[in-house]
């Protein structure tokens, strides 16, 4: 909800959608389900259950207590995003209090990759273009 907050105050034209299923030809079976992808308002109705990641503009994950997460979150899902070419991935981080910017997909890599602590604020590049005030995370802290 924190997210989905201040994606509408920025962006009301985009929407962030829950548990979408994208089709991401590098991540283990060509499919991945991301917490949340931020695309333009409605611009996956009439889509099936797995869509074409052409429009969407971000992936988010947030890490899981999961035994695999750190292979899922941190390594196959920055792979399988950035091959898809979805322009910027955002990790959530439980486990290091930490927001992950991934941006500029090229080769199949994030080109950049911009890690911040819970607190700090964070600037979403191009398409995006959100400021995020990452202060409230500090409350999810375990």
């Amino acid at each position: 909800m924190w997210l989905l907050r201040q994606c509408m105050q920025h962006r009301p034209d985009l929407d962030l959608v829950p548990e979408s299923g994208v089709k991401a030809e590098a991540y283990r079976k060509g499919r991945a389900r991301t917490d949340a992808t931020l695309a333009p308002v409605d611009h996956f109705r009439g889509h099936s259950e797995w869509s074409d990641p052409d429009g969407s503009l971000m992936a988010v994950e947030i890490t899981s207590r999961d035994r695999d997460t750190n292979q899922r979150d941190r390594i196959d899902k920055p792979i399988g995003y950035a091959e898809a070419e979805i322009p910027v991935y955002l990790l959530i981080d439980r486990d290091n209090h930490t927001v992950t910017v991934f941006s500029e997909p090229k080769d199949g890599r994030y080109q950049q990759i911009s890690p911040h602590p819970w607190g700090a604020t964070v600037e979403l590049p191009a398409p995006v273009n959100i400021t995020l005030d990452t202060d409230k995370l500090k409350d999810y802290a375990d």
